[in-house]
């Protein structure tokens, strides 16, 4: 599977990895009703649960489900490990045969896709008006804008990654760079990383100061976007946007499209402890909050340090970038939409946050809200591990973009990566890769209307 946002692994790619054969033959087949073996609380009413998160995921998931049963009388989850690969057609053929789950954890980006087709159930008929009041004033404004189509709330966020800058004050220093002097401009940031760089005598890269990546994460800070939540209209081949796009070739044409190939692929791996930017392959690299927890397994003792990626000095925007989330849903025809609804806002933190900060904690994540980040328990964390509160800076901010909400928005990414692809490797200017993503997309708006998908 093609990265969402770059050349390098999502954590989704890293989950999947990690839930391997043993979930593949834990899967067995649909139940219409949980196995009775897997069952401790017999005369309670069962709701179903479907999750992805395998190897050292799965132990940490499986104690918040037993925390909630703890919690309550009347309802007990039942989890089921699903296997990343074929987890959304199991899905989607429960949904087809009537025998889903009561809830799922999804991380396909793919909520607008699914509300439009009928495979999940909006979620705001089931707050209470204090539930949304609340949910809408305290959760993070990524959050707030995650989830919905059409005015409807389709998917609750518990979980979602962001883009930030990782840098190695060792290169900095060997470099007769300043390491507590991030750069404050994205112009600085190319500066710096080309001294970093380093070449053989035949010219040949031995390593990348700084190489972005990630056209999801860089139009933001050129104040690009693609989609006008005032107008419902896709917003692709504009000015911003193409700076964006036109800073990332140029970057990538600066050190000659054949020599980063070469380099790339002369990489051992992208996990664990050949992770590039452990080896000293990278001295910058962008990537997602989920290596904070790498780093403190497989590199305990390396020095390094997080920051935003700064914008451009003209035109650009601080604390930008973009945010995929993993989404709690409620699909079409579950039987017990009470009691999924109540185990959601218990794993979410929506009711006593300050509890669910543990949860998110064992899971490496980042809050939904404030109240779970100042939790004493976080904050705790964050100690250990300071790097992470680069992430939650962003996690404040306003100018976070997700996934646009409209029906064909696992297309619309697909086509985003390819015009960044076809831009960066010399096959199209930036404007001609633009010009044919729009028309890509015209021409897609177009088929799913004859066909009937769309109005």
């Amino acid at each position: 599977m093609a990265t969402e946002t770059g050349d390098r692994p999502t954590r989704r790619q890293f989950l999947r990895r990690a839930v391997g054969t043993a979930a593949v033959l834990g899967m067995g087949k649909l139940m219409t009703q949980p196995d009775p073996k897997m069952r401790h609380y017999p005369d309670r009413i069962p709701v179903r649960y479907w999750h992805m998160l395998g190897g050292q995921w799965q132990a940490p998931m499986e104690r918040v489900v037993q925390l909630f049963n703890e919690s309550q009388t009347k309802y007990e989850v039942v989890p089921l490990l699903l296997p990343y690969e074929g987890a959304d057609s199991k899905f989607m053929l429960s949904v087809i045969g009537d025998d889903p789950p009561d809830v799922m954890l999804q991380w396909t980006q793919a909520i607008s896709t699914w509300a439009n087709a009928g495979i999940i159930q909006p979620l705001d008929p089931l707050m209470t008006p204090a539930e949304k009041a609340h949910f809408l004033k305290t959760v993070y404004p990524v959050i707030r804008k995650s989830g919905w189509h059409n005015g409807r709330l389709y998917g609750l966020v518990d979980g979602f990654d962001f883009w930030a800058c990782y840098y190695r004050p060792d290169h900095f220093r060997e470099a007769g760079l300043d390491p507590d002097h991030f750069p404050e401009t994205l112009e600085e940031l190319t500066e710096v990383g080309k001294k970093l760089h380093r070449f053989d005598n035949a010219g040949n890269i031995r390593r990348i100061g700084f190489l972005p990546t990630g056209f999801p994460q860089f139009a933001p800070l050129f104040r690009g976007k693609f989609y006008d939540y005032k107008t419902g209209k896709l917003t692709l081949n504009t000015p911003e946007n193409l700076r964006a796009l036109t800073y990332l070739v140029e970057e990538r044409k600066r050190l000659g499209f054949e020599k980063v190939i070469r380099f790339n692929s002369s990489l051992a791996s992208d996990s664990g402890v050949e992770w590039p930017f452990i080896t000293g392959a990278f001295s910058i690299v962008v990537d997602g909050e989920w290596r904070v927890q790498q780093m403190a397994q497989y590199a305990p003792n390396m020095e390094y340090r997080t920051a935003p990626i700064p914008p451009p000095a003209t035109g650009g925007q601080r604390l930008a970038g973009y945010c995929g989330p993993n989404y709690l849903t409620i699909p079409k025809g579950a039987r017990q939409v009470e009691g999924a609804w109540e185990f959601m806002k218990f794993f979410s933190g929506l009711v006593l946050p300050e509890r669910a900060a543990e949860f998110y904690i064992w899971m490496s994540w980042l809050p939904l809200q404030a109240a779970s980040t100042n939790a004493p328990v976080y904050q705790a964390f964050l100690n250990r591990l300071p790097q992470y509160r680069t992430f939650l800076q962003m996690a404040a901010s306003e100018y976070i973009e997700v996934v646009p909400p409209v029906p064909d928005q696992l297309y619309l990414m697909d086509r985003i990566k390819r015009a960044e692809d076809l831009a960066t490797r010399g096959a199209l200017t930036p404007q001609q890769a633009l010009e044919q993503l729009e028309a890509d997309m015209a021409k897609e708006h177009q088929r799913r209307k004859e066909l009937g998908y769309d109005e």
